[in-house]
């Protein structure tokens, strides 16, 4: 399968000033654009930059950034599952997961991730993926959030859906581990019934056994 990605933009205005919403941008323009040390959710910011540039240098690597001036405030990842996880089980070269979306503790709250995944599904190229993302209550910021774990899948289901994503059953032991836990996914309009059907198989690989 080819990837094919066209650059789109869009700047929202916040009490922050103008913060510019763009990508998929490649690894060459992400080298002269400063990380905020606040994003560091996943490991520390420089290893976590370093992750996005080696990320934005894979075929199928999208990233999604969120900046103000030259300094990036908040990202979004999609590339192929972890081999190590059953979504790469099929290899399915059309199936992307939303592997990171972040956003630096100071502009959070004003609609920045909301706005990450909108200008990531502006490619019409992304009609030709299936588009998942694994949601674990242990990664979410509760603590700084002050919510509780409902009212945070609320507001993540809320957030993922203005990127098409809905709600999916699944028999993952993680994700059944917890109520809280859940698989979101974007079946994209070209996404041919053979890929369907092996998702479903990805979805529910304890079906058949007794």
């Amino acid at each position: 399968m080819k990837h094919i990605k066209t650059y789109f933009s869009q700047t929202i205005g916040t009490k922050s000033g103008d913060i510019v919403i763009e990508g998929p941008v490649p690894s060459e323009i992400l080298k002269k654009l400063k990380f905020h040390s606040g994003l560091d959710a996943f490991r520390e910011p420089e290893e976590q930059f370093e992750a996005l540039l080696e990320i934005a240098e894979l075929e199928e690597g999208r990233i999604i950034i969120a900046r103000k001036d030259d300094l990036i405030v908040g990202y979004a990842t999609f590339l192929y599952p972890d081999p190590q996880e059953r979504w790469s089980e099929e290899e399915m070269d059309d199936l992307l997961e939303l592997g990171a979306i972040e956003i630096a503790p100071e502009f959070r709250n004003i609609a920045i991730s909301k706005n990450i995944l909108v200008v990531s599904m502006m490619d019409p190229y992304m009609e030709n993926y299936i588009v998942i993302t694994t949601e674990y209550y242990w990664h979410w910021d509760l603590k700084t959030s002050g919510l509780d774990i409902w009212e945070y899948r609320k507001v993540m289901e809320k957030t993922m859906s203005a990127g098409g994503l809905q709600w999916y059953a699944t028999d993952d032991p993680e994700i059944t581990s917890h109520p809280a836990n859940c698989l979101m996914a974007k079946i994209g309009k070209n996404v041919p019934l053979s890929s369907i059907d092996k998702f479903d198989k990805l979805r529910f690989k304890y079906r058949f056994m007794y």
